[in-house]
């Protein structure tokens, strides 16, 4: 008898075991750079923002776990291409360089560069011509729009100074170490907020953000793209703008 009754316990407990791996939730991992509020930032120790609800919102829809990782912005292509990351939010500008070895979801949200420069300066768009620093964070579209548009055709006689995070950028735009700021309008507006920094000019590049998969990997970014267009559907998309924006 009590053969049989641990022989009945020994199936039932595998076939728990079976039903509870069948329903386990796929988990990704997202790589993020966690110094481009209101986008993605460090608030009391946890990676959150407009990118983090948005890509755990697609998840909760499409019934997979994400692990949000914070890494340096110019590390995040290489992420996805080794197999570290299998999702990028960041933010991230859909161009075709980086086309070339990532795939992107359909656009989510649309930005234009801004200048900035300190509080106490009396600078405008003309900080970007002559003898002037600026400062950039490694790897974005601010990055190569000054080096293409300012460096390469000699208008900018000044240095282009790479930061690994817009906290660096800022940090040396308040100390006044550089003369001015270039980067994504929405992040140089929350910046001005809460540092002796203001936005004197808008630059019209018409950017769009998009969340990058490995090149090919088609299953992932038709997931991606199913949960975004049910996060636009649903309310949700206007919500998150509403919050961290408005």
């Amino acid at each position: 008898m009590k053969f049989k009754k641990s022989l009945v316990f020994i199936f039932v407990v595998a076939a728990v075991l079976v039903l509870s791996s069948g329903v386990m939730a796929q988990t990704y991992v997202v790589g993020t750079n966690a110094s481009f509020p209101p986008f993605e930032y460090v608030e009391e120790g946890e990676i959150v923002g407009f990118d983090i609800e948005l890509i755990k919102e697609i998840a909760k829809l499409q019934g997979f776990e994400v692990e949000v990782r914070d890494i340096s912005f110019d590390s995040l292509i290489p992420g996805l291409a080794s197999g570290s990351l299998d999702i990028v939010a960041a933010g991230m500008t859909i161009t075709e360089k980086r086309e070339e070895v990532v795939d992107f979801s359909e656009p989510y949200y649309s930005a234009n560069q801004s200048v900035l420069v300190h509080e106490e300066s009396d600078a405008n768009l003309t900080v970007l011509f002559g003898n002037h620093d600026i400062g950039v964070q490694t790897g974005t579209t601010g990055d190569t729009w000054v080096r293409e548009n300012l460096i390469q055709t000699d208008i900018l006689t000044g240095e282009i100074r790479n930061y690994d995070s817009y906290v660096f950028v800022i940090r040396d735009l308040s100390n006044q170490n550089i003369d001015a700021a270039v980067l994504d309008k929405p992040v140089a507006e929350t910046y001005s907020q809460n540092n002796p920094v203001q936005v004197v000019a808008e630059i019209i590049t018409g950017e769009e953000y998009g969340i990058a998969v490995g090149e090919g990997n088609e299953e992932l970014l038709a997931e991606i793209n199913a949960g975004l267009e049910k996060v636009k559907n649903n309310g949700t998309m206007e919500k998150l703008i509403q919050k961290y924006f408005e």
